[in-house]
């Protein structure tokens, strides 16, 4: 194990797949106790980059160190130490949530005398007390995905990777999460979370890494990132396709960017230009996200 000034440094991922190469050069820092994001398209690399913090993907390339410790060699003693939730659901379905949690108490070597109380308040912050005994096969979508969470912080880790944390989970139970988070980054825990929700990102993340095609595009700030790629300001314009196809071949005439957003047009970096018919709107890091990738949020 090695000081580090960072929960997670990794410099120059690689990871191949035969001929795919699905990582492709990547840096990433998240420091202690800040929220990093990582942002992507479907295909992007985002969960082999979190699989790659866990050991499950070893680097074909590059360097990759956990709260001081390298992987893959010392993976082990990385993972004791944090906590992950993964995208997809591996829940023992035949078990019930209490014994879910206990098994992974277990497994985390939270002592004996602490579990109890360690289950009992990850089941509060899931707001799953009242189904401690419910199998996991008669929960919702929703539940399960809170049942994750909790799960992965049983031993209160100094770092989570949240790969997907709000998938499946209805807006209020949305909610709830996002002040989790920012209850453990106050607390000095660092995060790592990948999303596809934007918003979550921009609201939540100190900075976020958008990736495409295995390479970062990006890193910064949210607020930096709006400032630099959309402007203060965007202009969104409504019509035929037909005419909105002639707005965007004008406003890139003017040298302007443009992103569709549905039925409409926007124009970024119009510098407050007054000669177009739209409605003014204050950028965000969706405009960021789609401009910089090319790609539709999925």
């Amino acid at each position: 194990m090695t000081e580090t000034s960072a929960a997670i440094r990794m410099r120059g991922l690689v990871k191949r797949f035969g001929p795919l190469t699905a990582v492709d050069g990547l840096d990433l820092d998240v420091p202690y106790g800040k929220c990093v994001g990582l942002l992507g398209p479907n295909g992007a690399g985002k969960s082999t980059t979190m699989k790659a913090l866990t050991a499950q993907v070893i680097a074909t390339e590059g360097e990759v160190e956990v709260l001081g410790y390298r992987l893959p060699d010392d993976s082990k003693q990385a993972r004791a130490e944090m906590g992950v939730v993964p995208q997809l659901d591996n829940l023992d379905t035949t078990l019930t949530v209490e014994q879910n949690l206990l098994v992974f108490a277990h497994l985390y070597r939270v002592p004996a005398g602490e579990r109890s109380e360690a289950i009992d308040r990850a089941l509060g912050i899931a707001n799953l007390a009242a189904r401690r005994g419910a199998k996991v096969e008669e929960l919702s979508g929703g539940m399960r995905r809170r049942l994750l969470i909790a799960r992965s912080l049983l031993h209160r880790p100094r770092l989570v990777l949240l790969d997907e944390p709000t998938v499946g989970l209805d807006p209020q139970v949305r909610q709830e999460l996002w002040a989790l988070i920012d209850r453990l980054r106050s607390e000095g825990v660092s995060i790592l979370m990948s999303t596809h929700y934007i918003e979550e990102a921009e609201r939540l993340c100190d900075t976020v890494t958008i990736m495409s095609h295995g390479k970062a595009v990006a890193v910064g700030p949210p607020h930096e990132l709006i400032r630099e790629h959309a402007g203060p300001e965007a202009i969104e314009v409504y019509g035929s396709p037909t005419r909105l196809t002639e707005i965007e071949v004008d406003a890139r005439q003017r040298g302007w960017s443009t992103r569709r957003t549905g039925t409409s047009v926007a124009i970024l970096r119009a510098n407050g230009a007054r000669d177009i018919d739209g409605e003014r709107r204050v950028t965000n890091l969706e405009d960021v996200f789609v401009l910089l990738t090319g790609e539709e949020i999925t």
